[in-house]
């Protein structure tokens, strides 16, 4: 039986005869249903009509993203880390050509996920990758829709990885929602794989925060505050976000407590001059 994959958000559900009347994620008021209603694919027909691209991202860092665009549009991102190679985040299409192109690239030991918009199909993806564990904030364990022993549910603050990989819980879009640190990313000054936990914005040197972006939910300023305070032990010189090109390259720690100031202050009662 197939495992039906979601078009509108892209995850892969348990396999079943027929598809459910709904996916669960969409449903929520964080995303939404697409509006021709709720539609369903397979593996199969997303491997007749799409491929994956992968495109350099930073050093060390190499994105994978799906062309043509599927579901959210997201591109997942490989860390050739000192420590052994991650996949960071998720795509939907799993084929022989991708699992080829992450071996060439050195193989990964691990996956992780920053929160359930993006878990895709990561158990698939594990498999195909040698069965290698997933890690997801038992915040979110409600929100995995496709159960496997791979998946390992950490939780706390923070979970290191290795010595140069450690999980952030940031909260905030998700309760469990997570970013990656990798201390010898940007030539030893530290990077933070974020996807839209914090969001780089389209200038390329800021970042905001939402709980819904298709929906226009902003976070409250609670939810900020503790997403800066999670991060502000970590030094780092860029940002990258979800999508291909959409980081900061250059002083992104200063960016980042910037747009947290600027954040609060346009959702305060202050006057904005």
């Amino acid at each position: 039986m197939p495992h039906f994959i979601c078009t509108t958000c892209g995850t892969q559900y348990p396999d079943s005869a027929r598809p459910l009347a709904d996916c669960v994620i969409c449903a929520e008021e964080r995303q939404y249903v697409g509006w021709e209603g709720q539609q369903w694919t397979t593996m199969e027909a997303l491997r007749a009509g799409h491929q994956n691209q992968f495109l350099p991202e930073g050093g060390g860092l190499t994105g994978i993203g799906t062309s043509p665009t599927f579901a959210i549009g997201q591109r997942a991102l490989h860390v050739r880390a000192a420590s052994g190679g991650l996949l960071w985040d998720c795509v939907s299409l799993v084929n022989d050509a991708s699992v080829r192109a992450i071996e060439k690239l050195g193989g990964v030991r691990a996956i992780a996920v920053s929160h359930p918009h993006y878990y895709s199909s990561v158990v698939e993806w594990s498999r195909a990758l040698g069965g290698v564990p997933v890690f997801i904030h038992a915040d979110d364990a409600p929100w995995v829709v496709r159960q496997d022993p791979a998946i390992v549910f950490w939780s706390g603050d923070t979970r290191v990885l290795a010595d140069d990989l450690t999980l952030i819980r940031c909260g905030g879009h998700f309760a469990g929602s997570t970013v990656l640190h990798w201390t010898d990313g940007a030539d030893g000054l530290g990077a933070l794989l974020t996807g839209d936990t914090v969001m780089v914005g389209q200038d390329r040197r800021t970042v905001s925060f939402m709980y819904s972006f298709p929906n226009y939910i902003p976070l409250g300023p609670t939810a900020v505050r503790r997403i800066a305070a999670a991060l502000g032990p970590f030094e780092y010189e860029e940002i990258y976000g979800g999508w291909f090109r959409q980081n900061i390259r250059v002083a992104a720690k200063q960016a980042f407590d910037y747009s947290v100031r600027r954040y609060l202050l346009a959702i305060s009662d202050r006057p904005q001059s």
